[in-house]
């Protein structure tokens, strides 16, 4: 796995697929019996000691003290980490935290403790954030300012790496992704090319009477699927094919539509693979970000 500097970068893959045991590996939490890993371009675990100040992570579910206030949580972090206690109201300010800052924890919903999570993270202005399922507990608007905060940061020059089932935030948010199933990396690369891998040339068409429509067009020599209301075609490169051929039956198209895959189809296709299918990519055991 590769992940380049500024960007915002997905690490994906179903649960049990080994996605937070590697975020724990890298931030020295777990040791590893075997492979290679890079961080900020040192070699892990020995050069741990020098660049953890430059990371924050959240992994798995943080916990603090119910009856601190937030801003006194961080202000205990900032003072054993070394901040000045002017990033305490900086990182509250940049999560949406200001307001409520002087409430008890235990007062928190879910998504506010998220938020203060990530703000301790931000405590040490990192050159990497590492977040472990951030958007978790979190209502649409939330979401929606999380978003736009992992991008200002991976615009101010932080690279961030994002570990998330909400799939098409994902896909708004990140620059590149690695998929991977059963410890095993299966896609990588941007976004858009992940995406575009898996496009099968399909179009979902509707006729009249799709069923008659769906035979003459297969024996076109187009491969067809017949479903309730449609049928759709697959590996079409040129979709003026099917309504010249379904206009010589006086059959009229109703609707031709590509069916585009979203990330969320491509991670389920990727990932519902068996590994005896041999579609599984084994790469050399390494991660480098």
């Amino acid at each position: 796995m590769v992940v380049e500097a500024g960007q915002v970068h997905g690490f994906l893959g179903p649960n049990g697929s080994g996605k937070t045991t590697t975020l724990r590996t890298l931030l020295g939490l777990v040791r590893p019996n075997g492979g290679r890993m890079r961080l900020l371009g040192y070699e892990l675990p020995a050069h741990l000691p020098e660049v953890a100040g430059r990371v924050g992570a959240i992994v798995e579910s943080p916990q603090f003290f119910g009856n601190f206030s937030g801003r006194r949580t961080l202000n205990l972090l900032a003072t054993a980490g070394g901040v000045p206690k002017s990033r305490v109201t900086e990182v509250l300010e940049l999560v949406g935290l200001r307001d409520r800052a002087g409430e008890r924890v235990k007062t928190y919903s879910l998504g506010m403790k998220q938020r203060l999570a990530v703000a301790s993270a931000l405590l040490k202005a990192p050159e990497l954030l590492i977040l472990d399922e951030p958007a978790n507990g979190l209502d649409p608007a939330g979401i929606r300012e999380m978003r736009d905060m992992m991008r200002g940061l991976a615009a101010s020059g932080v690279t961030v790496v994002l570990s998330s089932h909400i799939l098409n935030e994902v896909q708004l948010i990140c620059d590149s992704v690695t998929i991977i199933s059963r410890g095993r990396r299966v896609a990588a690369g941007p976004v858009s090319q992940v995406i575009a891998a898996q496009d099968q040339g399909e179009w979902r068409v509707r006729v009249a009477d799709h069923v008659k429509a769906a035979a003459i067009v297969a024996e076109s020599g187009l491969s067809v699927t017949v479903n309730d209301d449609h049928f759709v075609v697959r590996n079409l490169t040129e979709p003026a094919q099917v309504t010249r051929t379904l206009a010589a039956h006086e059959l009229w198209v109703s609707e031709l539509t590509p069916l585009t895959p979203d990330l969320e189809s491509v991670f389920l296709e990727l990932t519902g693979t068996t590994p005896e299918s041999g579609h599984h990519r084994q790469v050399d055991e390494a991660v480098q970000v």
